[in-house]
This record gives structure tokens, sequence and C-alpha cells, in this order.
């Protein structure tokens, strides 16, 4: 028994990591539905074989082979991974082979528990017949999620910045349907209208993202924005403005947070989640501020050969990020006004916010950095409320809801936390309830200052 947790260990180093996806479908787990199936598009169109694989359909698999200590959302992939790999085994028979696929589970560095998922389903995967085959590609926060050593070297900048582009683009479909379906002439012709746009977006991601034929992209998405707005109804008012923040995979995955924005908008409002691209722009932002320390430091020490290790880091994150806030800005400055849909707050302001009222510091990395300041903006831009949305016992969205919600109190403004995990709160859509009351209340009172 020994042993083969040795060599279960020993795997981590062979079999997670980053791998050719030549020849091989790489597999993606759904945490936002269409920020996935526009990547996966992004990625076929470099010839690469993707796939989103079918999500919460395996929750009873990622819980057998947990112990509920861990995140939720480590739970959720779990299960995805083992329900995809069962039916994939049911559907080929014999001619089922593990080393055809890889399945992408990214990390980040820490504290959050995000940075042990793969190494913990690695470990699951090789007590498994023929899964310990199966391998893990693996991107981390500490490169910025480079995608050097999945694709031939010369590709790799063209697709991170497609992917990127895909990112920004989903956002803005998201949003799209946030802002139409509490305003829908027709119920459900917004959930249809979008499910269909996104299609169409993959199209033209594979058509256009490998050439970075960016504008021909845009074209498409104005046309489909045109076709949005037909499905207002001019006649129905302005409802409370409710912004959401919290754990990136729980508030973008429906099943994961039981389908909360439908919810708050069933009891009168209109919601604006924070975006995958903020989250993009932070891992960015965070490796520049990190290689501008260590060159200080290296510089306080002359230590010359560090100084220079650390100026290249400086050109190429700062560079990465300038082209990432750049072509996000070009893409609202496009769309956004057309329909009302509102922009990401710039990472670097929100790391002035929280110096300017010492609320945290960047210093402690996770979302918290975003969280905290995200809802000190949206209270400051005429939101309503703001809601929460976290794993049970997550780590980051604890510590945000412990520095906000005395803010939130003394500012008046309504605040709900909302913690999941697989099981149904029987108190939720009572909190909801009243949280959306208090939200009609303020709305009442003052109105609203965003768009």
């Amino acid at each position: 028994m020994e042993s083969k947790k040795v060599v279960s260990f020993k795997s981590l180093n062979k079999t997670v990591g980053k791998f050719s996806l030549k020849e091989r479908t790489f597999l993606i787990p759904q945490m936002n539905r269409i920020g996935g199936h526009l990547l996966a598009a992004t990625f076929r169109g470099f010839g690469i074989q993707a796939k989103v694989m079918d999500t919460y359909k395996g929750l009873d698999l990622g819980k057998e082979y947990t112990s509920g200590k861990e995140c939720y959302p480590c739970q959720i992939t779990t299960g995805d991974i083992l329900y995809f790999m069962k039916k994939e085994k049911e559907r080929l028979g014999e001619a089922f082979d593990p080393d055809d696929y890889i399945y992408f589970m990214p990390e980040s560095s820490g504290p959050c528990r995000f940075g042990m998922y793969n190494k913990y389903q690695r470990i699951i995967l090789d007590s498994l017949p023929d899964l310990n085959r199966l391998k893990i590609g693996s991107l981390t926060t500490d490169d910025g999620y480079s995608l050097s050593g999945l694709i031939d070297s010369e590709r790799v900048s063209d697709l991170r910045r497609s992917s990127y582009f895909s990112v920004v683009v989903a956002d803005i479909l998201d949003r799209l349907l946030w802002r139409i379906r509490p305003y829908e002439r027709e119920p459900g012709s917004t959930d249809a209208f979008i499910e269909h746009s996104m299609h169409r977006m993959e199209d033209a991601f594979e058509k256009y993202g490998p050439g970075k034929k960016f504008d021909q992209i845009l074209d498409e998405m104005e046309i489909i924005i045109k076709e949005g707005k037909d499905l207002v109804d001019p006649a129905i008012p302005k409802k409370p403005l409710i912004g959401m923040v919290g754990e990136i995979y729980v508030r973008s995955h429906v099943h994961a947070n039981q389908d909360i924005i439908r919810l708050l908008e069933r009891y009168g409002g209109e919601v604006v989640n924070a975006s995958i691209a903020e989250w993009m722009n932070y891992t960015s932002y965070d490796r520049l501020r990190d290689a501008k320390i260590a060159f200080r430091l290296s510089m306080k020490q002359l230590r010359f050969g560090l100084m220079k290790e650390h100026l290249k880091k400086i050109f190429g994150y700062g560079s990465e990020l300038y082209y990432q806030e750049f072509r996000q800005k070009k893409v609202y400055d496009r769309l956004a006004a057309q329909i009302g849909i509102v922009r990401d707050h710039k990472v670097g302001h929100l790391e002035e916010v929280l110096r300017e009222n010492d609320l945290f510091s960047f210093d402690a990395g996770t979302e918290a950095c975003l969280s905290i300041p995200g809802i000190v903006e949206y209270a400051r831009e005429g939101f309503n409320g703001v809601v929460n949305v976290y794993p049970f016992t997550c780590m980051p969205s604890t510590i945000t809801s412990s520095i906000i919600k005395p803010m939130m109190e003394q500012l008046d403004i309504p605040y709900l936390d909302t913690p999941y995990d697989a099981s149904i709160q029987p108190g939720r859509e009572a909190a909801i309830r009243t949280f959306m009351y208090q939200a009609h209340q303020h709305f009442n009172q003052h109105g609203r200052k965003a768009a």
C-alpha cells in the first residue's frame, strides 16, 4: 500500500504539467458555459481537438472520491472528468485509450485550495484502472497562465491572444444575457437567443481566431447585440442593480450556485457578475507586480544578473497586461454602449482602492484582492446591493465578507453572503427574498446611477 502512494506522488511530476496537444483531445471543464465553449472553439481553430465536458452529471462520482473537506469545485470537476471517461469507455469499448486525452485543470500558487485540485485528482486517477495514463494539462498563475509547451512555439502568442479575446467576448455575451433577460418581451426568449448566439460565436472563433481577425468577430457580435435589443420590452421600468463577486468557479457555474442570478432576477433584480477577463488581467498584473518587487530587491543587493532577469519579466508581463487591457477596452468601446453593458474595473485601480482605504493587500493574493475593492466600486457606482458567491469554507471569500460586511452596513447598502456546497440550504430563498426587498428599498430611495 505504501509503495502505491509513492508511485502516485511521483506521477505528479510526470503526468501533471504542460503537454503537447497535438493529436489529443483537450478536455475543458465547464466553469462558465459560454466562456468554455468559445475557448474550445478558439483551440479548434488552431488545430487542437478541444471539447467542453458535460458538467454536474457526475457529481455523485465526485462525492464518492472526495471527503467533503475539499473545495466544492474540486468535487464538481472530479465528477466531471470521471463521468466523461466512464462514458468514453462505454462508447469506445476496447478502442478506448486514455493517452488520447489531456484533461485541463489549471492551478494557482495559493493560498487558495485551487492549487491542489490537479494534484488530488492525479492521485484519484492513479488509483483507477487505465486512468493512470490520462495526463492532466495544467497552466499556473506563477507564469500568468503561459501556453508555452502546448503547441508549436511560433503559434503560442497567437493562441494566447485569441484565447484572451474569446474570454472577453464571452463576458460580453454573458452580460448581454443579464442585461436583456430581466426586461424580455417573451419569457424564455433571451436564453434561447443567447444559446444560439454562443454557437454563432463558436463558428466565428474557429474561422477567424487563428488569423486574429478580431474585427470580423466583433462584426458578428454587433449583429447579435442589435438583434438582442429587439427582445427588450421598453415598457418594463428599470430594476434594482445587483453586483456579484466571489470565487470565480462557483459564481460562474450555474449549477454550483443553484442559478442564483436567475433567482435574483425572479425577485426583481438586474445582475452584473464579475468577469472572467478580470481574473486573467489580475494574474498578469500580479506577475508584473511580483517582478517589480523582485527587481527592486535585487537592485538593493546589487545582484546585476537577477536585475536583468527581472527586467525581462517586467517587460514581458507588462506587455501582456497592456495588450489585455487595450484589447478589452477596444471591445467594450465598440459594443458596451450599444445596450448599456457595465464595464470592468482596471486591476491597478482596484489595488489603489485597497490602499486608499487600507482594506487589504495584494501581497496576500487570492480573489479577495478583486472582490473587496470591486464591492467598494459597486457601492460608489450606485449599485443597489451586492452578493458574495463562494464555496462553503472558502478562505478568500470569508476574508472578503469579514472586511466588507461592516462597510456595507455603514453605507446602508444591502449585502448578502451565499456560500455553496452540494446541499440545498433551507433558508436560502428566504435570505435572497429579504435581500431583494432591501435592494428595492435602496432603489426607491436612491435610484441607480450605473448603466
